[in-house]
C-alpha cells in the first residue's frame, strides 16, 4: 500500500510555472503507475497526465496540457512530479496525484486509481 502527499501548489500569474511534487510512502513505489488529476471548482476530476510504473517510459497527457506540462518520477526519492509551464487561468484547480497497480481500466479514469493524495491548490491569475 502507498500513501501520497502533494506539495508545490500556489498562486502564479498567467504564463508562469510551478512544479508539483507527490511524495509516496512505502517501499514499492516503483511498481505503481502514477497520474495527476485536477478538479476545478464545481467540476468533476479530470485527467491531466500519467506515467508508467518502474522506469516511467510511457507518459500521456490531456490535450489541454500537452506541450506545457511534463510528468516525471524519481523512484529513488519515491516522488512523482508535474512541471507546469505557460500556465493559464483555466489551469486553476486542486491537483491530485494518484497511484494504481490494477491496469484493468483506462489510465485516464478516476476509478482506475486506488490511491490518492489530499490535493494541492493551484491558482493562476490573469
Amino acid at each position: 500500500q502507498v500513501r501520497l502527499a502533494e506539495s508545490g501548489g500556489g498562486l502564479v500569474q498567467a504564463g508562469g510555472s510551478l512544479r508539483l511534487s507527490c511524495a509516496a510512502s512505502g517501499r514499492t513505489f516503483s511498481s505503481y503507475a502514477m497520474a495527476w488529476f485536477r478538479q476545478a471548482s464545481g467540476e468533476d476530476h479530470s485527467f491531466v497526465a500519467r506515467i508508467s510504473a518502474n522506469g516511467g517510459d510511457i507518459t500521456s497527457y490531456a490535450d489541454s496540457v500537452k506541450g506545457r506540462f511534463t510528468i516525471s518520477r524519481d523512484n529513488a526519492r519515491n516522488t512523482v512530479y508535474l512541471q507546469m509551464n505557460s500556465l493559464k487561468p483555466e489551469d486553476t484547480a486542486v491537483y491530485y496525484c494518484a497511484g494504481r497497480t490494477d491496469y484493468s481500466n483506462s489510465y485516464d479514469r478516476v476509478a482506475s486509481y486506488g490511491y490518492w493524495g489530499q490535493g494541492t491548490q493551484v491558482t493562476v491569475s490573469t
